[in-house]
C-alpha cells in the first residue's frame, strides 16, 4: 500500500489503518462509496466517511467561490436608514472604519480573517486542483503543489468568514430598534461565499491531496 503525507513529507502514515478515537481499536481502512460512513465494529463510533468529492467537483465549488468573492467584498452587505440618512457598509469598509476609530489590530484581524485569508484559501485550493489535473507530472508542478499543501492548514485556520457573518447579523439585531436595516445583493453574495467555502472545506481532504504526489 502507498503511504500518505499529513503536514510534512517526513511523517508517513499507513493508508489502510485507522484508529478508533473512542476505544483505540485498530481498524483496516476500506474504500467507501460516496456518502457512506464507516463505524467501529466494537463501539460503533464513526471512524471516517468520504469527505472529499472528485477533483472536478471541488473545481466547480472553487470557481463558484471565486465568482462570489469580489461582489461579496466590494458590494454593501448592510444598508441603514436612520432619520433620513442612509449609510451602507462593505466588508472592507468595516475594517477601514475600525481602523479609523483607532483599533489597528482589530482592523488587521478583520481584514485578514474576512478578506485576505479566504481569498488566498480559494486560490490555493484552485491552484492545487489545476496542478493535479495538468502539471502533476512536471517537476515544478510537484514542487509548487507540495508548497501549497504545506501552507494549507495555516490558511484554513486564518479564514474565519463565519465570525464576520455572525458579527454583522448581531449588529443588525441590535440596531433594529433604532434604524431601518436592509440587506442587499452584497449580503447574499457574502452568505453564499461563506457557504461555498464551508462546503469546499468539507469536501477537501489534505491527505487525499498529498496522495497525488505519492502516486507518482
Amino acid at each position: 500500500m502507498d503511504s500518505h503525507n499529513t503536514t510534512a513529507k517526513d511523517t508517513q502514515v499507513p493508508e489502510d489503518i485507522v484508529l478508533c478515537r473512542a476505544c483505540d481499536l485498530v481498524v483496516s481502512k476500506q474504500q467507501l462509496p460516496q456518502g457512506v460512513r464507516a463505524l467501529c465494529p466494537r463501539c460503533h463510533t464513526a471512524l471516517y466517511d468520504t469527505p472529499y468529492c472528485s477533483i472536478n467537483g471541488m473545481l466547480a465549488i472553487c470557481l463558484a467561490a471565486l465568482f462570489l468573492y469580489f461582489p461579496a467584498n466590494l458590494l454593501p452587505v448592510m444598508e441603514l436608514h436612520f432619520f433620513g440618512s442612509v449609510r451602507t457598509t462593505t466588508v472592507m469598509g468595516g475594517a477601514t472604519a475600525v481602523l479609523e476609530q483607532g483599533y489597528p489590530v482589530v482592523a488587521i484581524a478583520v481584514m485578514v480573517a474576512a478578506v485576505i485569508a479566504p481569498g488566498l484559501l480559494i486560490l490555493s485550493i484552485l491552484s492545487q486542483i489545476l496542478l493535479i489535473k495538468y502539471a502533476i507530472d512536471s517537476k515544478w508542478g510537484r514542487r509548487l503543489l507540495k508548497l501549497l499543501l504545506t501552507q494549507q492548514s495555516l490558511l484554513t485556520q486564518l479564514s474565519m468568514l463565519e465570525i464576520y457573518l455572525i458579527s454583522f447579523l448581531v449588529s443588525a439585531f441590535q440596531l433594529s430598534d433604532h434604524a431601518d436595516i436592509y440587506f442587499s445583493i452584497g449580503t447574499f453574495c457574502f452568505t453564499m461565499l461563506f457557504l461555498s467555502v464551508l462546503f469546499l472545506l468539507r469536501e477537501y481532504d489534505l491527505q487525499h491531496m498529498w496522495s497525488f504526489l505519492d502516486e507518482k
